[in-house]
């Protein structure tokens, strides 16, 4: 199995990325530049976080339009597995392959913190390896993360139990005064309907080693692997 990483200017979480693939996980990964038009040989493609194009515009507004997203759609499209990640989820929304938008927090102030989260949903291949109950613990560090979709879209994803992380309080509670930014039904994380697409606003990469303070974020990338070794 492979793993690609697209690099877009301004991407600052990219390294994170490739550091915890290769060195944590002792996957094969490439980093793959923007302007890149094909993604032959890779098996999972991640989009990770930063500020690509210095969210000039609107947060993800311009990397969507990068030669490289062509590919991604295409390769989404053909069931290929793709992650987003704070800024990469912004840019997967923006794309068309997830549902709803990433709106300015309802503070309106930039959150750089560790929060906790629960896993609403353990049945998915990137979620899989969560097999306790109660909340984890990931890093926020946005300030476009409130997400939002109209309340038919809503509905879709909670009938479709497409919600995956919920941001909550330590006890696992979801309630508004846990909710950091402000997002409808306190949501973190999410995939298309077809489910090989997700996208989140906390960062897993940097939650994988204990050094950082938790490791709650390995369990999607080994969720991932473990799906792709069945594949």
């Amino acid at each position: 199995m492979k793993f690609g990483i697209i690099v877009f200017p301004g991407s600052n979480c990219d390294h994170d990325c490739y550091h915890v693939l290769k060195h944590v996980f002792n996957q094969p990964v490439e980093y793959v530049w923007h302007k890149s038009e094909k993604l032959d040989g890779f098996d999972c493609i991640v989009l990770p976080g930063g500020f690509s194009y210095g969210d000039y515009l609107r947060t993800g507004a311009i990397a969507r339009f990068s030669p490289v997203m062509d590919a991604v759609v295409k390769f989404a499209e053909a069931g290929g597995i793709v992650i987003g990640i704070c800024n990469g989820f912004q840019v997967l929304t923006e794309v068309g392959l997830l549902p709803g938008v990433l709106m300015r927090n309802r503070g309106l102030k930039f959150i750089c913190e560790t929060v906790p989260l629960i896993v609403d949903n353990r049945e998915t291949r990137f979620t899989s390896s969560y097999a306790s109950e109660g909340a984890v613990r990931i890093p926020i560090a946005h300030a476009d993360g409130s997400y939002y979709a109209n309340a038919e879209t809503v509905k879709e994803l909670e009938e479709g139990s497409r919600v995956l992380f919920r941001y909550s309080t330590p006890e696992g509670e979801v309630t508004e005064e846990a909710n950091p930014n402000g997002s409808v039904n306190g949501i973190a994380g999410i995939i298309n309907s077809e489910g090989n697409v997700m996208g989140m606003m906390p960062h897993p990469e940097r939650a994988c080693e204990p050094e950082l303070g938790s490791v709650d974020g390995c369990g999607l990338f080994e969720s991932v692997i473990n799906s792709l070794v069945k594949k």
